[in-house]
């Protein structure tokens, strides 16, 4: 039934991203004007169901040890930050404005990826499936050849990278406004990339590729700079990079030209300090681990002088 509705709107859908400009934003439509894209609704809500559904059988089989909520709140957020970027009423103008286009997608890749990854979702339908599900499907998937290839750290880093670079320098960028299938598939890669980058830096779920904090830190630091440039090749570009912007006829706003240079300098300031964020957060986790690891090292060192004292204790007691 949802299916057939969404199939239905699909034509309502498709002007959303034709060429003709939004009626100016007032207080009323950044209210009011939700886009309603049945297939995105229909796979957020699955997915929060799923996630829900697995944590209650993890709940259920180690009442003792139950799912932390946090990590819940985590992946709901990432949900709730994918509506807020693609289906909310500022949204509806992505089309008409370079610039909020550039926040969506680094809500996407810079916010929402991350979040969803903090939410553990391997971590957790490992610990929900059956044994046999777990030896014989979810464990041979993370250790497949496929998959260790893909998340090498450099490989992921690449794909990241170039993805963000060809889709704003190639025709697939400008096909993206007028189309809303391949609007759609833009934002599913971006996603995807972001969450092959971003695994690799959080590090909390099983990965084919454990890397140490120093290298999480240098990996992350190393985007940095290749973001900035992309963020300033668009500031300076002396035209319009985007055919769409230029002809749509839009009576409101920054003309095509200066929209773009925000969208730019969008992506080179609030990239850099997302990035930047990013890493602090990175070198938290590092002192936690070495404040964890000296604990536990302490404590080892203390049973080891425990057995050596007992051992001397029952020698003197035996020669006595």
């Amino acid at each position: 039934m949802f299916a057939a509705a969404g199939l239905a709107l699909l034509p309502v859908l498709a002007e959303a991203h034709g060429n003709v400009a939004s009626p100016p934003p007032t207080l009323w439509r950044l209210l009011t004007r939700w886009e309603f894209d049945p297939l995105f609704i229909i796979v957020v809500g699955l997915s929060s169901w799923i996630y829900y559904a697995l944590v209650q059988r993890v709940n259920r089989l180690h009442a003792k040890a139950p799912w932390p909520r946090k990590r819940t709140l985590y992946f709901m957020s990432g949900n709730l930050v994918l509506v807020l970027a693609l289906i909310s009423p500022p949204a509806t103008y992505d089309t008409d404005l370079f610039s909020l286009h550039m926040v969506q997608h680094l809500l996407i890749t810079m916010v929402a990826a991350p979040l969803f990854l903090l939410g553990t979702p391997v971590t957790l339908a490992l610990r929900a499936a059956t044994p046999q599900v777990r030896r014989n499907v979810l464990l041979p998937m993370l250790h497949s050849r496929a998959l260790k290839i893909v998340m090498f750290p450099v490989v992921s880093w690449i794909i990241f990278a170039a993805v963000m670079w060809l889709s704003h320098f190639s025709a697939l960028y400008e096909a993206s406004l007028t189309n809303t299938w391949i609007h759609r598939g833009e934002h599913l890669l971006y996603l995807v990339a972001a969450l092959m980058f971003w695994w690799q830096a959080i590090g909390l779920d099983p990965t084919p590729w454990r890397m140490p904090h120093p290298v999480r830190l240098i990996y992350v630091f190393l985007q940095l700079p290749q973001s900035s440039f992309l963020g300033v090749a668009i500031y300076q570009a002396p035209d319009v990079l985007y055919s769409h912007y230029a002809n749509l006829g839009r009576t409101w706003g920054p003309s095509p030209l200066f929209d773009q240079q925000i969208a730019g300098t969008i992506m080179w300031i609030m990239g850099d300090m997302m990035f930047l964020g990013a890493m602090a957060l990175i070198g938290r986790s590092w002192m936690k681990h070495e404040e964890m690891e000296t604990k536990r090292v302490d404590r080892q060192l203390a049973r080891e002088r425990a057995e050596q004292k007992a051992a001397r204790e029952a020698a003197a007691g035996g020669t006595g």
